[in-house]
């Protein structure tokens, strides 16, 4: 049986030119995105790569690739990650690792943000199997929480708390992680504002109207999905 996630990076590479800057997220399709970046000898040594991942970034430079840090940047050539589940319009939700603040601003920065992974990924429309994710100012944590339970009384809102240690999971920029679990999604535009809107959140993890193409593997192969 084929490597879904392994194809779908063999066609996200094919996109990749020599002295482009890109972008990545992170996941297994990414890591296999870099090992073939990094087995092409023309752009092992002519493109730059940036992450939003601690992860990536670490496997980027063991493979020997030219990393630049996110904040030097104002513009990227592509921006690829996977996600939890993307919709017929590339909507998409980015629930696990929460580290989407990042990637946001990576994708915004990018002329393209390309989607990848499997076809089990994609449904004509978003649903509630997944959180959506935000990123909360500690000082805000209380307010933000009284909000959101009165704005949607219908979800479920949990602070993000660790398996791995005493205490609340904290994101790469020193903040709070809450999931609301959605009874029903709202209209996505309504959505991606009215959350926003909440002061002291500082981002979510719905991806509304960002991403331009969706390059997934399934059994009848590999398909590339612009958006509408």
């Amino acid at each position: 049986m084929n490597d879904l996630k392994l194809e779908a990076a063999k066609a996200a590479v094919k996109f990749i030119k020599p002295h482009q800057i890109i972008g990545l997220g992170t996941g297994s399709t990414i890591a296999h995105l870099v090992t073939l970046a990094a087995a092409d000898d023309e752009l092992a040594t002519s493109v730059t790569f940036t992450s939003s991942s601690f992860k990536t970034t670490a496997m980027l430079a063991k493979n020997g690739l030219r990393v630049m840090a996110p904040a030097l940047l104002s513009r990227l050539d592509i921006y690829f990650d996977g996600c939890d589940q993307f919709d017929k319009q590339l909507n998409a939700l980015k629930s696990g690792g929460g580290i989407h603040t990042t990637e946001k601003i990576l994708a915004s920065m990018a002329d393209e943000f390309m989607l990848i992974g499997d076809a089990g990924k994609y449904t004509d429309k978003l649903d509630t199997t997944y959180p959506l994710v935000i990123e909360v100012l500690p000082a805000a944590l209380q307010i933000v929480l009284k909000r959101l339970a009165a704005d949607f009384p219908d979800a479920q809102i949990n602070q993000r708390i660790s398996n791995q240690k005493d205490g609340a999971v904290i994101s790469d920029n020193g903040n709070m992680l809450v999931d609301v679990f959605f009874a029903e999604l709202l209209p996505l535009d309504e959505l991606n504002i009215k959350v926003k809107m909440i002061p002291g959140i500082v981002e979510h993890s719905l991806f509304y109207a960002m991403a331009t193409k969706a390059i997934i593997a399934g059994e009848n192969g590999v398909r590339v999905i612009e958006a509408v």
